[in-house]
């Protein structure tokens, strides 16, 4: 078995090409499926079959893509609901390259439909026959069992979790009756919001490894109401634009063929996309922007974030133009690929010569300070003193971490994804230091902040917990 593995961090997902002698198949792959067109080229492998395990919330599949380069074959779950063209496989349907057999196993509980993607070796004894009881010597866990944690079972809405979190208890006990020596080969892991608790930094595993470290695995032996406990009850929020992604994928997302960067605009023709209603997106760093940028656009770094964050913040598919970090020779094609992955396609363009040009064109450049977390509880501890109320300070964290990490005694608490339509909440004409964990997301804040008018400071360096006072826990939801 020979087997390349690509890792997309700003999704926290992975793909595979797994190949026997010259054929290949390749299980997950994302819409920028070149990347793997490249690889599979270069080894002298031709892409027989591009295996689904699953109908993506997270992002487009590049399965058609992939097909339209190669001729592949799409093998995808029988119950997907897919109009595309593909082979509909369900429990037990197999698919065999070189001296592989790939055997799909109905594994419901992330999705309805999801298969796990069982390998065995056709040169063991009775493998050729059909042996059923031939151990695999790895599974493509696709959304079922993730290194350390297991796909969440949520995002198909509440009236099917209680449903899909009982399948996924029976998959993962289903996986746990696998030697201990299998290898686990799962597609989402670190970073995706697909997972239903923290995961492991490792990308692929060993049955042996899920039991002694996956603690959702562990519980899938326990009695329903304990397994629930575990696989629900540290839930995150999720992007807005997963909502898009299942009825594109089910249709087929559009046929790029390759990368094409938008064009560099000056700062009229910036100007004029912008007026005519595209979102500028700023993916400078949060102490470039705050030290000069466009009033109204939005801060979203370019980093493991950037694509999650485009998603919750700008409508689904609307127009965006684009400032880039200055210095960084691939972020063009970088924030571009990471835009065409969720579904973000019409790109008219990006500021050349970046807020420098914009400034020297004779328009006007917006700044608010910077601070880190130690300076702004000093800031509070002595507007306390001299009687005053200080700056109001909003912590843009996520609700679970609020929950599990405890929260600044006396900030204000709103998800910054929830900011735009929750402004009012704020006291008006007052003065915000915006904080998040690590900064990422309070520029984010930030950005939307000065967008309104409001007096804002970001904090840049420290974050939530690294408040010089104990953080507050609230009581339990």
């Amino acid at each position: 078995m020979d087997l390349e593995l690509f890792v997309t961090p700003g999704l926290g997902d992975a793909s595979y090409l797994l190949a026997s002698g010259r054929e290949a198949v390749l299980v997950d792959p994302q819409r920028d499926a070149w990347r793997f067109l490249e690889v599979a080229e270069r080894r002298g492998w031709r892409i027989r079959h591009v295996l689904e395990t699953h109908v993506h919330n997270d992002y487009l599949s590049g399965a058609v893509e992939t097909r339209a380069a190669t001729g592949a074959e799409i093998a995808a779950p029988a119950r997907g609901g897919y109009t595309f063209e593909h082979r509909a496989m369900d429990e037990g349907d197999a698919i065999e390259i070189g001296g592989l057999r790939l055997t799909a196993w109905a594994t419901p509980g992330h999705t309805p439909e999801h298969l796990a993607w069982a390998v065995t070796d056709l040169d063991v004894a009775g493998a050729a026959d059909g042996d059923a009881t031939q151990d695999p010597i790895g599974v493509f866990t696709g959304g079922s069992l993730l290194v350390g944690s297991a796909g969440r079972t949520d995002l198909l809405g509440p009236v099917l979790t209680d449903a899909l979190t009982r399948d996924q208890q029976r998959t993962l006990q289903r996986l746990a009756a696998l030697p201990d020596g299998t290898e686990v080969l799962p597609t989402h892991g670190a970073g995706s919001f697909c997972s239903a608790g923290p995961t492991s930094t490792k990308r692929v595993s060993s049955i042996a490894a899920e039991r002694v470290a996956n603690p959702t695995f562990r519980a899938a032996a326990d009695p329903f109401d304990a397994f629930r406990a575990q696989a629900t009850g540290g839930l995150g929020r999720y992007p807005a634009y997963y909502a898009h992604m299942a009825a594109i994928n089910r249709a087929g997302p559009r046929v790029l063929g390759r990368l094409v960067v938008p064009p560099a605009l000056d700062a009229a023709a910036f100007e004029a996309a912008a007026s005519a209603g595209a979102t500028i997106v700023d993916a400078r760093d949060r102490a470039a922007f705050a030290a000069g940028h466009i009033r109204g656009a939005l801060n979203i770094e370019l980093d493991g974030t950037f694509a999650g964050y485009v998603g919750w913040l700008v409508p689904f598919a609307s127009k965006v133009v684009l400032v880039l970090p200055e210095g960084r020779a691939d972020a063009l094609a970088a924030a571009t690929t990471e835009l065409l992955r969720i579904g973000y396609e019409w790109i008219p363009g990006y500021l050349v010569g970046g807020i420098d040009a914009w400034a020297a064109s004779g328009r006007s450049v917006a700044t608010y300070e910077t601070t880190t977390m130690r300076e702004m509880h000093e800031q509070q501890s002595n507007a306390a003193g001299d009687g005053g109320a200080g700056r109001v300070l909003l912590d843009v964290r996520q609700p679970i971490e609020w929950q599990n990490d405890g929260v600044v005694p006396g900030a204000e608490r709103i998800f910054v994804a929830d900011l735009p339509a929750r402004l009012a909440e704020l006291p008006a004409g007052a003065p915000v230091t915006v904080f998040c964990k690590s900064g990422s997301r309070a520029a984010i804040a930030a950005s939307v902040l000065d967008a309104a008018g409001v007096d804002v400071q970001v904090v840049t360096e420290g974050g939530a917990l690294r408040w010089p006072e104990p953080l507050e826990m609230l009581p339990p939801a």
